[in-house]
């Protein structure tokens, strides 16, 4: 498929195209480049030019190039000759030299000059003949002894002397070490000889001090050491019978101080034992105290008890006895009203003469009520003074529970430490004793404070019940 474009067409395109890829290979051909290793020297159409780090199109048939190496050269410098120090001393020297062309463009195109036609053979042949005249030179200027023993010296002079001619060889000396000198006369080996005979002297000499300076040292280390060894055996005797010394006295402190702790020990003991005893005392009687408290406090609510008790008899005598009495009183006097109205209205329906004896009769009916409230009367009044003399009579036979209810925790004391003090009756079994009379007699005031009553006034109530007991009644004959 041609789109309409004609063959003839194509094939000059196509031609084209050939000719153009066939100029580019061509162009590429001769394009020459230059490596870091070395440069191109071109010349012809155009004059020399240098070409170094890129490249440069070479016109056949007008130009040509060659290549110039920029690398290091290493090379033996060992002359053949025997050369001659400044002592007259034959010697071989066998050197190396490490050599380059400079990377300036000038330096370049004076090598160029120089070796570009010659092999690299022939260019370290020269540099070779030029490098060893000038080490016959040096040579010649130093002894034996400058040259074996510094060899240093011997390269800088090298670089410094060599350095115009390659310079105007467009070359530069890198380096050059000197790796062998020698001689046929042994001038070198005997050299040594009257250092190393002074060395091994010095040495046997030395020997022998270090020797002797050793045996002294010994003789002396083991003076000092006997010496340090009695001395040490003195002080060690020495040691031991001082340690033995206040191992004695250690001991004897020791056995004093245990002798005065044990008696300090016992002394505290003792007090501690007197100590426990009074303070179980003063606890037995805080115990008693507080069971007396106990006691009294129960005490106290029973004749609370018996207080409220007595309140509730009296209450139920004055209830039942008191109010019944007056209630039956005043019944009777309404009856005997009653009656006496009757038998009056009676008297006064029926005849005077009757009215006289129902009034009498009345009479005696209403003085026998009378007396009959009267009796009730004195009765509840009689039950009043039983009521305070129950009272008393349940205080009077109280009284030694009281009493024997404090002395119960006594009872309870398996054993009594009395500590006197020595302040007469009122010590060791007489206070006890004293006390317990003491809180006997406080029994009285105990139940007066507990009931708000006299124990006086009430005994005086008892003895007016006893003498009201003994009088005959006023009106005993009437009923």
């Amino acid at each position: 498929m041609s789109f309409g474009i004609p063959t003839e067409i194509w094939v000059i395109v196509g031609l084209c195209v050939l000719g153009l890829l066939l100029l580019m290979s061509s162009l590429a051909r001769l394009y020459r480049k230059a490596g870091p290793h070395e440069a191109l020297i071109v010349y012809g159409f155009g004059g020399t030019r240098v070409v170094k780090g890129h490249g440069a199109i070479v016109w056949p048939m007008v130009q040509v190039c060659r290549e110039l190496s920029l690398e290091l050269m290493s090379f033996d410098v060992a002359p053949q000759q025997d050369l001659y120090t400044k002592q007259g001393v034959a010697v071989t020297v066998e050197a190396v030299a490490q050599i380059k062309v400079k990377s300036d463009v000038e330096s370049i195109l004076t090598a160029s000059e120089q070796f570009l036609t010659k092999t690299d053979q022939e260019r370290e042949g020269l540099i070779r003949l030029v490098m060893e005249g000038h080490l016959r030179g040096i040579i010649g200027q130093l002894t034996v002894e400058e040259i074996v023993k510094q060899p240093e010296m011997v390269g800088e002079r090298m670089r410094a002397t060599c350095a115009d001619d390659m310079s105007k060889m467009g070359l530069e000396v890198i380096s050059f070490t000197i790796k062998e000198v020698r001689d046929k006369n042994e001038y070198i080996t005997n050299m040594g000889k009257p250092d190393v005979a002074r060395i091994k002297r010095d040495a046997d000499v030395a020997a022998a001090e270090a020797e002797r300076d050793t045996a002294i040292k010994r003789a002396l280390a083991q003076r000092e050491s006997a010496v340090a060894r009695a001395q040490a055996d003195q002080e060690r005797v020495l040691a031991e019978t001082l340690s033995q010394a206040k191992q004695a006295e250690a001991q004897r402190d020791l056995e004093v101080k245990k002798a005065q702790y044990l008696e300090v020990t016992k002394k505290q003991q003792a007090q501690a034992d007197k100590a426990y005893d009074i303070q179980a005392n003063v606890m037995q009687q805080q115990v008693i105290a507080e069971s007396v408290r106990v006691q009294q406090v129960e005490k106290e609510g029973q004749v609370k008890v018996q207080e409220a008790e007595i309140m509730r008899r009296e209450k139920e005598l004055i209830a039942t006895v008191l109010k019944q009495a007056e209630i039956e009183r005043q019944r009777i006097e309404t009856l005997a009203e009653a009656e006496k109205q009757r038998l009056m209205a009676e008297a006064e329906g029926h005849a005077s003469s009757i009215r006289q004896q129902g009034e009498a009769e009345a009479e005696i009916i209403f003085k026998k009520g009378e007396a009959e409230a009267k009796a009730m009367n004195v009765k509840a009044e009689a039950f009043q003074e039983y009521n305070q003399a129950a009272v008393i009579d349940k205080l009077l036979t109280g009284l030694p529970e009281v009493v024997k209810a404090l002395a119960s925790p006594l009872a309870n004391v398996d054993r009594i430490t009395v500590v006197s003090t020595g302040n007469g009756d009122a010590a060791g079994l007489n206070k006890i004793t004293g006390d317990l009379t003491k809180m006997a007699a406080q029994v009285p005031a105990l139940f007066e404070t507990l009931t708000g009553m006299n124990m006086g006034d009430m005994l005086g109530k008892v003895r007016q019940i006893g003498d009201k007991a003994a009088k005959p009644p006023e009106n005993g004959g009437t009923k």
